[in-house]
């Protein structure tokens, strides 16, 4: 079979140039031509409009109301607080005044209309930031575990996702020509991409790096997952995760979610030539015919596991060792304030589909620039879109209770064991994949859900909840004990079952419903719940035992009758 037309840009794009700098600079329209919309990505930035205002700008007889999504890389999702001033006033500039803090440790910026998306990029390389490889064919952003008081070993972890993201960056010459306006020197060697050639990866590539017990970063949704295994304080090395991935479509079920399966152990000084050698083999044996079939899982699924154990270890010209034992309990956050015992304190806040603006309700951007100014610490992103203000002195804690109390932050100790466990995509309005609200549906959702919990005594317990407007799976709906996949709008497919770990997908229980007959649905089992559940029990370990679904051992499987 032929390459898929992506594949022929590629080839033909000079190295992701395309006409970008033609469409950039074309003052008669706010959109760029469709080939560049797609080598945009490689940028760090998609082109998308505001789907609110679509039929009565087309009423109007005017273009879509076009603006694009940034997205910044940050290994580890950790920034100073210069960089946070920094990204905060490009937000309020240029963003319509919102940060929002993907599940993948980043932010994204919204609306930014392309007479000033220069401007932005520059702005976040002036931050000594970047948008290189946040999204397109390419290793993306690199999620690791990040928090502090949980274990000494977090910096180590931390340490290691940069480097890993570091090694795997494209070279990407053009980034630094159009958006840096970089020399463009005659003379200069032939352009070369060594690690991903002229066309790059069959799809995207997602790697993360956990620490158990916590699972608070999906390791095994990831295409390569590294689990660290740990002797006390002493990180003796990784287990090697591979083939996982949540995107599917609807109707499609030759596409599925998938989880990554253990292959094996490797020490730390290793662990940069096993992520570059995965990268490799998918890169040579991935599908470049069907961008559906391309991801890592159904090269695994197509060949076998041990065919790519096999190709890897040839590869690398040594044989990983036997995967260690290890156990999760959760992958969650933990809220609050904790102090870790060597004079600083650290403190979690939950925030609701990572969304930061300033509303009459909640000052999150003036709370947290205010901060940013006294602040001698750094910030924290989590994968589950939650903020960690890290390393705060004893004297500087009133001060951050006080902003946190003037700009009306809410205490996540207060909220649901739902809501600190919900997760949301964006969706509409700025998403051209949504079928369905997501991000702005969600708080009605629970408004709902929350007093069913309350009567039946969970109010507290901790369930997690995924919602997407597609099948895509940002949100990793495929994982929540409860999850919601937008299928047209209104109306969602309800998955049950996933394990609480993160190590089970979950199942479909309900096709196409709507917001009240999700909330019908889920009461009785609710309260079903309460009543038999065993001590300790999951709600997702719960809905298997009693009947509701049946368990998904693999992805392949992950398609049957509700």
């Amino acid at each position: 079979m032929q390459p898929s037309e992506d594949e022929a840009l590629k080839e033909r794009s000079r190295y992701l140039r395309g006409t970008i700098e033609e469409s950039l600079a074309d003052p008669a329209t706010g959109a760029v031509s469709p080939e560049d919309n797609k080598l945009l990505k490689f940028h760090g930035t998609y082109q998308q409009d505001d789907r609110d205002l679509r039929n009565e700008r087309q009423r109007q007889k005017l273009e879509p109301a076009y603006g694009f999504m940034i997205r910044v890389r940050m290994p580890g999702g950790v920034c100073t607080p210069r960089q946070w001033l920094q990204l905060d006033e490009l937000a309020r500039r240029y963003a319509h005044g919102s940060l929002r803090i993907t599940t993948r440790q980043t932010f994204q910026f919204h609306g930014v209309v392309k007479r000033h998306l220069k401007a932005t990029i520059a702005g976040i390389n002036h931050a000594l930031l970047d948008t290189i490889a946040a999204c397109g064919d390419v290793n993306r952003n690199v999620v690791c575990h990040n928090n502090p008081y949980l274990s000494p070993l977090h910096e180590e972890i931390y340490d290691w996702s940069k480097r890993l993201g570091a090694h795997l960056l494209p070279r990407m010459r053009a980034y630094h020509e159009i958006w840096l306006d970089g020399e463009r020197v005659a003379g200069t060697p032939a352009e070369e991409e060594p690690l991903y050639g002229k066309h790059y990866l069959p799809r995207k590539f997602k790697i993360g790096i956990a620490l158990p017990p916590h699972n608070d970063i999906d390791v095994y949704a990831q295409d390569l997952g590294f689990i660290a295994i740990a002797d006390r304080d002493a990180l003796l090395g990784f287990n090697v995760s591979v083939g996982g991935g949540m995107g599917m479509s609807h109707s499609e079920p030759s596409t599925y979610p998938r989880l990554g399966e253990v292959i094996g152990f490797c020490r730390p000084d290793r662990l940069l030539e096993v992520a570059e050698n995965v990268l490799k083999v998918q890169r040579d044996f991935g599908d470049r015919t069907n961008r559906k079939h391309a991801r890592l899982k159904y090269t695994l699924d197509d060949r076998g596991t041990e065919w790519f154990k096999t190709e890897l270890e040839a590869r690398l010209g040594w044989r990983l060792e036997a995967a260690r034992p290890f156990r999760f309990e959760s992958t969650g956050d933990r809220f609050g304030w904790v102090s870790d015992g060597r004079g600083q304190w650290h403190l979690t806040l939950g925030i609701l589909s990572g969304r930061l603006r300033d509303t009459p309700e909640v000052a999150w951007l003036t709370a947290l620039r205010e901060i940013a100014a006294l602040h001698e610490g750094d910030f924290r992103l989590t994968a589950n879109q939650n903020l960690i203000i890290a390393k705060i002195n004893e004297a500087a804690k009133p001060k951050i209770e006080a902003l946190l109390d003037r700009h009306r932050i809410p205490d996540p100790g207060k909220w649901s064991g739902l809501r600190r466990h919900a997760l949301s995509c964006v969706a509409l309005p700025t998403c051209g994949l949504a079928m369905a609200e997501s991000e702005r549906w969600l708080p009605t959702l629970l408004t709902r859900l929350e007093p069913i919990l309350r009567k039946a005594g969970l109010e507290k317990d901790a369930i997690n909840l995924r919602v997407t407007g597609c099948p895509n799976g940002c949100a990793r709906p495929y994982l929540g004990e409860i999850g919601l996949v937008g299928k047209s709008p209104g109306k969602y497919n309800l998955y049950l079952g996933a394990g609480f770990d993160g190590g089970r997908l979950n199942t479909l229980y309900r096709e196409g419903i709507s917001e009240d007959e999700i909330v019908a649905a889920l009461g009785p089992l609710m309260a079903h719940y309460a009543r038999e559940r065993w001590a300790g029990e999951p709600f997702g370990d719960f809905v298997i035992r009693a009947g509701y679904v049946s368990a998904i051992k693999a992805g392949r499987e992950f398609h049957g009758d509700p």
